[in-house]
């Protein structure tokens, strides 16, 4: 059991955060600032729809994303943050939040850059279709419905 906890803490502290930061911050600087258009990109989603009846409006698409993105490990891990940390502990994660926008870019990005098309015609994409079209890995060829993501 002790090697256990000796593991448990050599993955999930110091060199984990500084994995994570650093690949943030080696987005937002590779990007060049993406965080910059948040605004443009707030506008943008709540602007009005196309009314054309064929895609979601764009505040639909925002809170379709949020309620996917967000969820009880969210709120959990922000209130043990404050609770373990202090009210510092709010800094952090507004850093962590800020740097990983273009973390999160990147991989929404390459997801529609390597997606697909199912049989139905759909496009399909996601991390596992990232794997197999961008870095050609035969052995991550998504063949379960779980892996699948409609865009």
């Amino acid at each position: 059991m002790a090697l256990l906890e000796r593991l448990n803490d050599l993955i999930w502290g110091i060199p984990l955060l500084t994995l994570l930061m650093g690949t943030h911050i080696y987005f937002t600087l590779k990007l060049h600032f993406p965080q910059r258009n948040l605004l443009y990109a707030l506008k943008l989603s709540l602007g009005k729809a196309d009314n054309t009846g064929q895609n979601l409006s764009p505040f639909s698409a925002l809170a379709t994303t949020l309620a996917a993105t967000l969820g009880t490990g969210n709120i959990i891990g922000v209130s043990t943050a404050v609770a373990l940390g202090g009210p510092g502990a709010i800094f952090w994660c507004w850093i962590t939040g800020i740097l990983g926008m273009a973390t999160a870019y990147s991989e929404c990005y390459l997801s529609v850059l390597f997606r697909g098309r199912n049989a139905a015609g759909d496009y399909v994409g996601g991390p596992m279709y990232v794997l197999k079209n961008g870095l050609h890995n035969k052995y991550s060829t998504p063949t379960w419905g779980l892996s699948l993501i409609h865009i």
